[in-house]
């Protein structure tokens, strides 16, 4: 939280205008940069108005805690309240949003969103914004994990008309969600008489809230476990149940022994390693286990969330980000599921992150630190970035540094590229990922493999398989630049030129433009069909049917492939970037992009001389089958 204090102290400094220097000074503190205007204006506006609210009241002994963090998560509540109940004695918390706005339409369709005039698209109704962060703040906080009814919310316009808003009020079903404007400050008054007592200051339940354990309540462990254990009903096989088991049994040695161990799950594309991971997480909730998912990758982490709480949304908040447990406590979780490990980074940190935060300390140790038993399942082909570090030798290093037993389970059997061994041998021969150079390919009826000669004769291949049924989609190297986001309406920039054919990179954000999905949903939707995809995009992903286009970034040269990185237009490569590293991302991005297929993979390299290594290695007759 930025600041906290008594009602009647935030009033006494509000006047003086201390409060918003001390608000000011302590965010440049946190988070290394100033407050936007909007952020000042609003807390000189509202928190006095909140302030005189309870001082009116009677509660001038409240404490009030300003702009507060909610666990492993960005978000922050405008104000939570803190005190005791009036008729229980209970610890009692009020969660505030407090808005300016003077009027608010709800969205025609959809209730939980309106239209403010200030912003240009819809925005979440106040009072189902309030209503999340309670059931984030009881699903995460232990202080209120088993006692809901502790919390309430409530969001104050303070300068609305009832007239202005009183369509918001729709959705308004529980003590977790109350809007109160101006014109019915009186009401506002009596609902916090209601729920806080004017007799006994609140400095104590602040200190209980803010001591809370940081781990999912087993409310929502149990919600989980249903859920997750619903929709990931696959049989594991072979070294699939070894790993599950190796997983299961180390959590319950940690916990009878107090003792850490980590279980490290290696695999290729396919090999079931994000299936294991969600049954894990299934079964360890069944069991009482407190335990979180998490992954470096915004695509997948939103899939996951999509997926498994697509009809539970308290669901989506167990699948987290590797850079979550900066402050987290020690051994708080029984245990930690880092999927996609090898997306995991140096260290957390980035240019938001708060002052007190930049400790340097390295991200594998923060994930290993945070439970009993921290499971990492990675690939160490799908390093892609400069700064990624998710290697068995580094988390064997940073085990063997804190004395903590390190397995190692290997998963060998794969269900991408058609179950085809002998296609993902192919593909790492091919980029040299492996010792002994490129293989000619050999067809075990499983996977096909086509050698497309253009671009255009590729994305129609594609197409006449999707009219078939199947799913498809494009991607290429990062060999081209890719625009700014276009405005709403606007059409998506055909950054990836080759010849007289131009297609558009996926979006980046978070919102659907022009009919292209949102990143994160690229793969997963039908409509990423008419964008090309990065490798960021595709990581973690697969579809019945994939084109590659290999780009400048990659040639083949007389006996041997050469990356030129003046190629590369990934702004991840900087100068300090050494050579080396950057041929090894360039072959690992080539090795994700052909390895996402399901049924067949068609590949097309922009340069010539490539393009017919190429068609040596996989066969003449290919040629024709793209074309029919």
């Amino acid at each position: 939280m930025l600041f906290r204090a008594s009602a009647k102290t935030v009033a006494v400094m509000a006047l003086d205008g201390s409060l918003f220097l001390h608000l000011t000074d302590n965010f440049v503190h946190m988070h290394g940069y100033r407050p936007g205007p909007s952020e000042v204006r609003s807390w000189e506006r509202s928190i006095p108005v909140l302030a005189t609210a309870l001082n009116d009241a009677g509660l001038g002994d409240v404490e009030v805690m300003l702009e507060y963090s909610l666990p492993l998560n960005s978000k922050r509540a405008d104000v939570v309240l803190a005190g005791s109940h009036p008729v229980t004695g209970e610890p009692s918390y009020v969660v505030v949003e407090l808005k300016q706005w003077s009027q608010a339409l709800p969205h025609e369709d959809d209730p939980t969103l309106c239209h403010v005039d200030a912003y240009a698209h819809p925005v979440l109704n106040p009072i189902e914004q309030v209503r999340r962060y309670c059931e984030y703040l009881v699903n995460f906080n232990g202080a209120v994990a088993e006692h809901a009814h502790r919390v309430a919310g409530v969001a104050y316009l303070h300068n609305a008309t009832e007239f202005g808003v009183t369509g918001l009020r729709e959705i308004e079903r529980d003590g977790h969600g109350l809007l109160f404007t101006a014109e019915r400050r009186g009401a506002f008054l009596d609902h916090l008489r209601m729920r806080l007592s004017d007799k006994h200051p609140g400095a104590r339940a602040a200190d209980e809230l803010h001591a809370g354990a940081t781990v999912p309540s087993k409310q929502l462990m149990s919600v989980a476990a249903e859920e997750v254990r619903e929709r990931t009903q696959f049989v594991l096989l072979d070294e699939q149940q070894v790993a599950y088991r190796m997983v299961l049994n180390a959590v319950e040695k940690a916990k009878h022994a107090d003792r850490k161990e980590v279980v490290i799950v290696t695999g290729g594309p396919g090999t079931g390693k994000s299936v294991i991971a969600l049954q894990l997480l299934g079964e360890l909730y069944r069991r009482g286990v407190p335990a979180l998912h998490a992954t470096g990758s915004q695509s997948f982490t939103k899939t996951m969330r999509k997926v498994a709480g697509a009809r539970k949304r308290e669901v989506q908040d167990l699948f987290k980000y590797f850079n979550s447990f900066m402050t987290a406590e020690k051994n708080s979780l029984g245990a930690l599921i880092c999927d996609e490990a090898h997306r995991i980074r140096e260290t957390s940190a980035n240019r938001y992150t708060r002052a007190e935060n930049r400790t340097g300390r390295a991200q594998i140790d923060e994930l290993i630190d945070v439970a009993y038993v921290p499971v990492f399942f990675l690939d160490e082909h799908q390093v892609v970035r400069p700064g990624e570090m998710g290697t068995v030798a580094d988390i064997e290093e940073a085990a063997a540094k804190r004395d903590i037993p390190c397995h190692v389970v290997p998963l060998d059997s794969q269900f991408r590229c058609g179950g085809s061994d002998a296609y993902l041998r192919w593909v790492v021969r091919l980029l040299g990922l492996e010792a002994g150079g490129p293989v000619t390919w050999e067809s075990d009826g499983r996977m096909q493999l086509l050698v497309a000669d253009s671009p255009q004769e590729m994305e129609g291949f594609l197409e006449a398989r999707r009219a078939e049924g199947y799913g498809a989609r494009m991607s290429a190297g990062y060999s081209w630049r890719w625009s700014p986001e276009p405005k709403p309406g606007a059409p998506l920039p055909p950054d990836v030129v080759i010849g007289d054919w131009a297609r558009p990179w996926n979006l980046r954000g978070d919102r659907s433009v022009s009919g292209a999905p949102p990143a994160a949903l690229w793969a997963t939707d039908p409509a990423g069909f008419g964008q090309v995809g990065c490798v960021y995009t595709a990581q973690g992903f697969e579809y019945d049917w994939s084109g590659v286009i290999i780009g400048p970034d990659l040639l083949w040269r007389e006996d041997r492939w050469v990356t030129d990185r003046a190629a590369s237009k990934d702004p991840v490569f900087k100068r300090s970037t050494s050579d080396a590293d950057v041929d090894r991302l360039i072959r690992n991005t080539y090795k994700v992009l052909l390895t996402r297929g399901m049924v067949g993979t068609v590949v097309y390299a922009t340069d010539p001389e490539t393009r017919e290594k190429l068609r040596e290695l996989v066969g003449g007759a290919t040629r024709q089958a793209v074309s029919v």
